[in-house]
Order: structure tokens, then sequence, then C-alpha cells
């Protein structure tokens, strides 16, 4: 799940993740959502990544949802780095194994 203001910039990411995707044979769901629709969207997700144009919001989201969640980098984002932001991901996924 990517979650930014308004769910346009992300769904950009969005389009390059689900081609790496396809590109290296790895099953990934990913959605973009704006501040308004993650609350009622991320029940059927592993992890939430966050644009940095709301990165003020982090804590804010974070006690909102219970799924693992990290702010996307900055620079990751604008040049749409989806191998970093991949890494990020495999992160988020190998916390969540081991608090299981």
């Amino acid at each position: 799940m990517l979650i930014c203001a308004g769910g346009m910039s992300t769904s950009i990411l969005m389009k390059k993740m689900e081609k790496w995707g396809q590109d290296n044979n790895v099953d990934l769901e990913v959605e973009a959502y704006g501040l308004s629709s993650y609350e009622d969207n991320f029940s059927g997700y592993d992890c939430a990544l966050l644009g940095p144009q709301i990165s003020y919001k982090f804590d804010e989201i974070k006690g909102k949802i219970n799924i693992p969640m990290e702010q996307i980098a900055s620079y990751d984002y604008a040049i749409g780095n989806v191998e970093n932001i991949m890494k990020q991901v495999d992160t988020l996924l190998k916390n969540k194994e081991e608090r299981i």
C-alpha cells in the first residue's frame, strides 16, 4: 500500500513497482491511496509506504493502521528507485515476520 497526499503522484510509482514485479517474477499487488481513503483500505495489505510529501503525518497514520509502515526516502521517491523501495518492503516484511 502506498499513501500520499492525493494518490496521484504515487500512482506513477505504483506503475513502476508493478512493472518491476513483472520483470522480476514477483507477485506484487500495489495500490496508491490518498489521505482521505487509506484508513478504509489498509486491512488487505502487508505493509504501507508513505510518500515523503506527507512525512509530517507519519505518526498520525501509523496510529491508525496496524500494518508495518515506513516513509519512502525523498530521493528514491523522486526518481522512482524501485530497487531501493523494494528493499524497504523486504525489511518491513521481515520485521513483521519476526514479531509474529
